[in-house]
């Protein structure tokens, strides 16, 4: 089906409730809302190695996604070339993170560690910087290891208090203790040894009691988690987080009765409930996947442990489950809604099979101090039907608004959208507490959320109505010529693949003649985004795109992950284009030639997904506060003439995360209203920008021309003098576009070794005029620098710099070694700015990755280079006053 098709479905709900899409019955998700099932512990959340360098992933991703545990590598540790936990403390710990582990065997770099042997006692290691000579000195080796990275953390960490030490890593598998029967004792001597050693660094330090979490074994194991739990009761060595990990697909059906039994055996023990993080699960097929994320993140939540997703591929992308360097795709979404439910309550969910593998999961939750009802569910290709119980009248009223989101899959590169409303209810009569409500299932992979308020100012359904016109069509339902179909079997391998929307893609896209035809209908006259996700493997390529068979543009993709068989294909990402349509059917063809003779080059590319979304009039976005992170006291408002809009005051801020599909200028418009003159503060991406002001009281809609970045834009809300925001809404703004400098490399000024490179056309570059600048940084004198030609003035500007770096450093059983590359910016010489840049699969495809800097001078060139190693490759750099004009604020 089609999204356009689902918006239909749910037009016909606006006024009652939807039917289903489907002949199939519904799988029914009961929710009881009156059955408390505890505190919301949000600690599904985690990630391992979710995070490379400081930036990488950047801010915003990290304070949306509201990681609340990571593991990274230890200090001195060479594993991987990135993940250091002390480098990437500030970022963690800024919003939502609570718990930083350390994997102390990380300080080897062979997988398994030390070649799968226990150390002995071969090596005599300096304390200071964790460099050793060869030749015993009398102690443990691994024991030297534990005492320095334990003082590392001790003196060199902001947040010692904060880090919890797993001093192993799967050692019932090949990391040196395999053999329970007959290593037994030997682990148990040494878990004593680093317990102690890890307490002992910590108590000079006079930070107290140094949390430790163990054993950490590849999957629950009963003996000898017995065997461990009694001897450390014993020698007052229990762990204060118990650990293992739960990685198979059939562990969805498993897992709950593994912790039932971990609890079961504290009890047998005399021991009072340990925490628990589990602290790798999934699979590849899982990641990015909003209806596989949310099934593992209903069994984690109902048994209130922390979790942390599985490093398949490389460091500092959440788990792939982000897009690009600053996007999301729709796992990410999903990591988000699970975040918002923080300072709920859950509440009962039944599904039809709780303990299934691949089957419609769920989670409820309550936020009674808000008046906010949540379900988030998705895992069943039928259609679900919603049995909502327990809406308590004194916080719900007697009529309800209701608003269904649909999340679908977007690849793993592919820059998903802010999942947009299938269904919205204006309202809706609640009887005896209950709802029944019919919602059209995309796919399995889709996830879905449903937000009960009571009745709002705002009209969400015409909300709903006014949402910019989309439709989609799955790769597999187009018109194939010299080209295959392949289905894509969500257990096949293990898990070790990564899936396509509706369970098919096509492929072997490699002849002249290979073409895809989608004839679609459209509604007016203007310009609409055609996004193709699809995978192309590891070299950025081409496609041409036709309109009633005549040249309408190139489908430009860039390289997506191809390091081995498992992604080679099926990592897939996004592709975006711009083209005119006048109303009425059409057809679009992407071809594999634009000439019918000659293929493009690395044309061989699959598709899994094409959407068309209208643009014309700004693609208007609307959050409503229905759906902001409230924090420092804000909360939703229901009475006067804003009601559920945010009350702000003080110190009160509202968090919300806008997609920006393309880099440049919006209008940033915030309805909102007063008692008295106020003002509402805006702050993106951790920068203030700027005030809205009204001279009384009213209610208004204020406008501000701000920059985004490609991807996604934290936005912050505040009114110290009191306010209540009921929405924020971005318009794309393009002719606003002229504000910003475009520079190619070519035409900077070239420093040291720094030279610009012309690509073939044949490498299928998407580098601007196939050229880029390379050999920048390692050493000051390497540099490129831009005149202030254009931008002459100081303030507040976004740099956009269009990059590539392939580097990897070092060898992986599985993980690709990828190395974040620094780039600094200096205005004169002084630094006013600096980021790390994330992999970008060849050093012939380029992303994107903005530096926000603040200029003091009107003269001063700026120079981009790195120090102490090398920069990314530059294409070119867009400067970007991040606001333009003064906000304009008027009655409403």
């Amino acid at each position: 089906m089609s999204t356009g098709a689902a918006a239909a479905v749910a037009a016909t709900a606006l006024t009652g409730v939807a039917a289903p899409a489907q002949a199939a019955d519904p799988d029914v998700l009961a929710v009881d809302f009156a059955e408390r099932t505890g505190d919301f512990r949000g600690g599904a959340s985690g990630t391992l190695y979710g995070f490379g360098d400081e930036g990488a992933p950047t801010q915003a991703l990290v304070n949306g996604a509201h990681i609340t545990n990571t593991s990274q590598k230890a200090p001195y540790g060479t594993q991987h070339p990135s993940g250091d936990a002390i480098k990437v403390e500030d970022g963690f710990f800024a919003k939502h993170g609570e718990d930083m582990y350390i994997y102390m065997q990380d300080y080897y770099p062979e997988w398994p560690y030390n070649g799968g042997r226990r150390p002995g006692d071969d090596r005599t290691y300096n304390l200071e910087d964790g460099t050793y000579t060869q030749g015993g000195n009398g102690v443990w080796d691994f024991l030297e290891v534990i005492e320095f990275v334990t003082e590392a953390v001790a003196t060199d960490s902001d947040r010692p208090q904060d880090y919890v030490f797993l001093p192993f890593n799967e050692p019932d598998g090949g990391n040196w203790y395999p053999n329970w029967a007959g290593q037994k004792d030997q682990f148990l001597g040494d878990w004593q040894a680093v317990y102690e050693k890890i307490q002992e660094v910590w108590a000079r330090h006079g930070h107290g009691h140094a949390r430790i979490a163990g054993p950490g074994d590849t999957r629950w194991q009963p003996e000898r988690s017995r065997d461990i739990l009694e001897f450390a009761k014993a020698n007052d060595s229990l762990p204060d987080i118990f650990v293992w990990h739960e990685l198979g697909i059939n562990n969805l059906g498993s897992y709950r009765q593994n912790f039932a039994d971990y609890r079961a055996l504290e009890s047998a023990l005399g021991l009072d409930p340990i925490p628990v993080n589990i602290t790798e699960y999934g699979m590849l097929r899982d990641m990015s996947v909003p209806g596989q994320l949310v099934q593992w993140f209903s069994m984690f939540e109902d048994t209130k442990v922390d979790a942390q997703t599985a490093y398949w591929n490389y460091a500092g992308n959440l788990s792939d489950n982000s897009a690009r360097p600053n996007g999301a795709n729709a796992g990410w979404w999903m990591f988000k809604w699970y975040g918002d439910l923080d300072g709920s309550e859950t509440v009962k969910v039944t599904p039809p099979t709780p303990n299934g593998v691949d089957t419609l999961q769920g989670i409820g939750a309550v936020d009674e101090a808000n008046r906010r009802a949540t379900v988030l569910w998705g895992g069943t290709d039928n259609d679900v039907a919603l049995d909502l119980s327990g809406l308590d009248k004194s916080i719900f009223g007697s009529k309800v608004d209701v608003e269904i989101r649909e999340n679908a899959l977007s690849g793993a590169e592919g820059l998903a959208d802010t999942p947009r409303v299938i269904a919205a209810y204006d309202g809706l009569d609640v009887a005896n507490g209950g709802l029944r409500l019919d919602v059209p299932t995309y796919d399995r992979y889709a996830g879905y959320q449903l937000i009960i308020t009571p009745s709002q100012s705002r009209d969400v359904e015409a909300d709903a109505t006014a949402q910019p016109w989309r439709d989609t069509i799955e790769a597999e339902d187009m018109a194939i010529t010299a080209a295959t179909v392949y289905t894509q079997d969500p257990q096949a391998n293990g898990g070790w693949q990564f899936l396509a929307s509706g369970g098919k893609d096509v492929g072997s896209f490699n002849q002249v003649g290979s073409r895809a035809e989608w004839t679609v209908e459209v509604p007016h006259d203007g310009t609409y985004r055609l996004q193709v996700i699809g995978g192309a493997p590891g070299v950025p390529g081409r496609h041409a795109l036709f309109v009633d068979d005549e040249s309408a543009g190139t489908v430009q993709y860039a390289a997506d992950l191809a390091l081995n068989d498992n992604s080679r294909w099926k990592y897939r990402g996004s592709a975006e284009l711009l083209v005119d349509l006048t109303a009425g059917s059409h057809t679009l063809s992407i071809r594999a030639s634009a000439d019918g003779t000659t293929r493009l080059p690395n044309s061989d590319i699959t598709l899994d997904k094409v959407a068309l979304t209208s643009v014309e009039e700004g693609e208007p976005t609307l959050y409503p506060a229905s759906g902001f992170r409230l924090e420092n006291g804000a909360a939703l408002k229901w009475t006067g003439n804003c009601k559920g809009g945010a009350a702000l005051s003080g110190d009160d801020r509202a968090d919300l995360y806008a997609t920006a599909i393309e880099t440049g200028y919006y209008d940033v418009q915030i309805d909102w209203a007063s008692t008295k003159a106020s003002k509402v503060e805006l702050a993106v991406n951790g920068d203030a920008v700027t005030e809205v002001t009204a001279n009384g009281a009213g209610k208004w809609r204020s406008t501000a021309t701000v920059h985004l970045n490609e991807g996604i834009n934290e936005i912050e809300l505040r009114s110290p003098g009191g306010a209540v925001v009921q929405s924020l809404t971005t318009i794309r703004n393009r002719a606003a576009d002229s504000a910003a400098v475009s520079v190619e490399a070519e035409d900077m000024s070239l420093h040291g070794q720094a030279s610009v490179t012309q690509l073939a056309d044949s490498t299928g570059t998407n580098a601007s005029g196939s050229a880029f600048a390379g050999w920048i940084g390692n050493g000051t004198g390497n540099a490129v620098e831009i005149a202030r030609d254009g931008f002459a003035a100081p303030g507040d500007y976004d740099l956009t710099v269009y990059y590539a770096n392939a580097e990897t450093s070092g060898q992986h059983d599985y993980n690709p070694q990828v190395v974040d590359r620094l780039l600094e910016v200096q205005e004169g010489s002084e630094q006013v700015g600096h980021a790390y840049f994330r992999y970008t699969y060849s050093w012939n495809s380029f992303s994107q990755r903005t530096i926000p800097v603040t200029l003091s001078t009107a003269d001063e060139s700026l120079r981009l280079g790195n120090a102490s190693a090398w920069a990314p490759d530059i294409d070119r750099v867009v400067i970007a006053p991040r606001l333009i004009g003064a906000p304009t604020t008027a009655a409403r």
